[in-house]
């Protein structure tokens, strides 16, 4: 039986806060958990990952690249991590940055550099030999294709960090690009950029191809002892029975084929891609963790039904810090959205659920969820979005009012530490045992604040029964 998570942060050997994957309960040792969002980005992933990676061995990035950063606040300072995994903050944990990410090598080393230097980096950093590379070419190609989009529409401009993700990818999927193998190898690195450049002939102010290799080439140098094939230490760590976390980077509703598409990222921030961008087969996979807020939030441009303006929005943004821990920008800010967590928590497979944020609404007189979506043609929507980012702009949504909690006092977070799930607000519980309900996903996981410990842990099955999976799809 699973009983409350003891008060504090867990530690190694404590597994009484798990999921099931990482416990011996089920007849053989399972390992492996996915960590994917479950909205439009920036859910506090980095935080429930760290928290859960305390029982882990390996944490795996598994997409994405310096377009997401994940903040986690230590009791020695704040660690933002932008393409290394959560897991090189612990010690005895083996932090991998995946095949499925883009990566620059340049900024991964200033990275390494600035957590060395503070002596935050505690565990074991590994880069996956078959990720690619992120070149200056590839932000300059980013900021050409905004500047097309804006030129033909302003109203299609995507809204990236202009980091050269999007570029990255595409010369993934064109077969121009250059994977950390290759950068590894000086004559096959200048072979490869070779070919790259011979694609790039549209862009002004492209840097000396030459000046480029003996950049690269040094870097390379130095980052050549984490280079490593990392699909098989992972199958290792299966056959083990050793612990994997898979940390996603963006979320759902940003996947380049189910999300807000074109307002999207450009990989598979998805379960599924967790597993494309590990190496790791689905037979394996034993649970998917999904992140919400309590509330919502979106960066850059695109539909977002729930967002509100005005002094509230400005509150949300304030007491909730909202801005992109890698670009600084404020994030737009809005309520729950139902429609939206239905429909990730069905594509995503989710065996439970992470809410953060809780803190921020406390205080408030009450707390608006959309339930539903009403169509300008007379529909009414509840767990399937529309395809087009056009019709979604258009919907309505429908909301149902909670009382909100009280504000979380330091009073309030020492009680919720020392007892646990029964010293929580009756009114929080009550939402999230109506999250529960709703989507048939037990919320097993509240984060109340910013750091390590101010994570709770409600045990298995949450606050509330499930129905034993999600309900029936309405069309």
């Amino acid at each position: 039986m699973w009983n409350r998570a003891p008060p504090g942060p867990p530690t190694r050997g404590d597994k009484s806060h798990l999921p099931g994957a990482l416990r011996e309960d089920r007849g053989r040792p399972t390992s492996v958990i996915a960590i994917v969002g479950a909205q439009f980005g920036d859910e506090a992933k980095g935080k429930i990952t760290d928290y859960l990676a305390a029982q882990a061995r390996y944490v795996v990035r598994s997409g994405g690249g310096p377009n997401a950063g994940h903040s986690i606040h230590l009791t020695d300072g704040q660690a933002v991590l932008h393409q290394l995994s959560v897991g090189v903050l612990r010690r005895e944990t083996v932090g991998i940055s995946g095949p499925g990410m883009v990566i620059n090598p340049l900024q991964l080393e200033e990275e390494i550099r600035d957590l060395k230097s503070r002596h935050l980096l505690k565990g074991e950093i590994m880069i996956s030999e078959r990720a690619h590379a992120i070149l200056p070419l590839h932000s300059l190609e980013d900021r050409w294709e905004e500047g097309v989009r804006a030129k033909v529409s302003p109203a299609t401009a995507v809204g990236t960090t202009g980091r050269g993700i999007g570029p990255a990818y595409a010369d993934r999927y064109g077969r121009w690009g250059i994977r950390f193998a290759e950068l590894v190898r000086p004559h096959l690195l200048a072979q490869r950029l070779d070919l790259l450049y011979a694609t790039k002939a549209h862009l002004a102010d492209l840097p000396a191809k030459s000046e480029l290799l003996a950049e690269l080439s040094a870097s390379a140098g130095r980052l050549a002892s984490y280079v490593r094939a990392t699909e098989p230490v992972l199958w290792g760590a299966i056959a083990r029975g050793e612990s994997i976390l898979i940390e996603g980077a963006q979320s759902a509703l940003l996947d380049v084929d189910y999300g807000t598409y074109p307002y999207v990222t450009s990989s598979h921030p998805t379960s599924v891609g967790a597993l494309l961008g590990t190496g790791i087969p689905p037979q394996e996979l034993d649970e998917v963790i999904g992140v919400a807020k309590a509330y919502a939030t979106r960066v850059g441009a695109g539909p977002f039904p729930t967002e509100v303006g005005g002094e509230m929005g400005e509150y949300l943004q304030r007491e909730g810090k909202e801005r992109g821990a890698t670009t600084g920008r404020p994030r737009r800010c809005g309520w729950l959205d139902m429609v939206l967590l239905r429909y990730a928590a069905r594509l995503n497979g989710f065996s439970a659920l992470a809410i953060t944020k809780a803190d921020v609404l406390g205080g408030l007189e009450e707390i608006p969820v959309a339930v539903a979506y009403d169509t300008p043609g007379g529909e009414r929507l509840t767990d399937y979005p529309p395809a087009l980012a056009e019709d979604l702009e258009k919907v309505r949504p429908v909301y149902r009012n909670f009382p909100a909690w009280p504000e979380f006092t330091e009073r309030l977070k020492e009680r919720v530490r020392r007892e646990g799930v029964h010293a929580l607000p009756a009114e929080l519980r009550g939402l999230l045992a109506f999250i529960t309900a709703e989507t048939g996903i037990p919320v097993e996981w509240l984060s109340y604040g910013p750091m390590r410990d101010e994570t709770l842990w409600l045990g298995r099955g949450g606050t509330a029964p499930a129905h034993g999976g999600l309900p029936p799809w309405s069309p």
